[in-house]
């Protein structure tokens, strides 16, 4: 359950925020922002100047889609919701998780069973190579209830509580990962909002801007090696996040952010089958009225895709 003490409030303060006047600069002009980005085949897309909270260009905003692993973005939020001391919690890896990737197919950070991460740990292991085991350990250590069911069961309905005081209406969670086809969905226009509220908690922007980490666990000599599925991290100028996910029913999907010039901009694609990068880059240079060569960087074989 969510405590909102002093110390939340604090640490979720913005910091993304850009000068009035770099704002009347940056923006597009009506005529642009009428146009839109060209050719991007996602179907749907969302672009947000955060620190302005306004809708640069859309496409289908509105419109509810399966968002696979993106849904981890709202798992890490609630993950970061409790006291700050949770951070440095030792959670013990079971071979419940393990059984759960081997048992979906599921993209996996390989958490070896009997290790012990900190909750700060897993949200590497979550956001970096999408960890569906360590979206499993966040749930089962951080929900309340008698056993893993009704624990992952507690979590999954914080997701969706906070969901509703962020004001997501066309946001619903079914699972801590979103792998699952039993329902959970977003739009272009919630993911959007959802990652600029992400991003002002700065040990998720720390965590998402990491190309990658090594973590040991605490209580064998074992380092675990992460490395970031998101692609266009390192290889587009200012971007620092977000978040891939791809299922067969979703489409490969992107939240992405990028600070140029002291302004933030956020960006979604929604089942976007064969040009996920590409297109965040177009409606990266679109925001920033720029043109920015594209040359994604390569993940090492050993790398999960998501």
């Amino acid at each position: 359950m969510p405590r909102h003490g002093g110390s939340a409030a604090r640490r979720w303060a913005a910091v993304l925020t850009a000068s009035g006047a770099a704002l009347a600069v940056a923006l597009p002009t009506a005529s642009h922002a009428a146009d839109g980005p060209a050719g991007i085949g996602a179907k749907g897309a969302y672009l947000l100047d955060s620190g302005a909270g306004k809708a640069l260009w859309s496409k289908a905003a509105d419109v509810r889609r399966p968002i696979a692993s993106t849904t981890k973005i709202m798992t890490a939020v609630v993950a970061l919701d409790g006291r700050p001391a949770d951070l440095d919690k030792q959670v013990t890896v079971k071979q419940s998780y393990r059984d759960y990737v081997t048992r979906h197919g599921a993209s996996t950070a390989d958490l070896r069973t009997g290790d012990k991460l900190t909750v700060r740990q897993l949200l590497y292991a979550l956001m970096l190579p999408s960890g569906c085991d360590a979206a499993y350990a966040l749930a089962d250590a951080l929900g309340s209830g008698p056993d893993e069911a009704a624990r992952t069961r507690s979590f999954v309905a914080r997701m969706n509580a906070k969901a509703a005081a962020l004001g997501l209406r066309n946001t619903k969670f079914d699972s801590f990962d979103g792998i699952t086809a039993g329902g959970g969905y977003s739009t272009p226009r919630d993911l959007a909002a959802l990652a600029r509220h992400a991003l002002r908690n700065s040990t998720f922007t720390t965590v998402t801007k990491a190309l990658s980490t090594q973590q040991k666990a605490l209580n064998v000599n074992r380092r675990y090696t992460w490395y970031n599925t998101n692609k266009l991290l390192g290889s587009y100028e200012g971007v620092f996040g977000v978040k891939t996910g791809s299922t067969r029913a979703s489409g490969p999907c992107l939240v992405f952010s990028a600070r140029r010039d002291g302004r933030t901009v956020v960006g979604v694609v929604l089942d976007d089958a064969a040009s996920r990068y590409p297109d965040a880059a177009k409606m990266l240079d679109y925001a920033y009225h720029t043109h920015t060569p594209l040359t994604l960087r390569r993940l090492p074989a050993a790398a999960h895709e998501d």
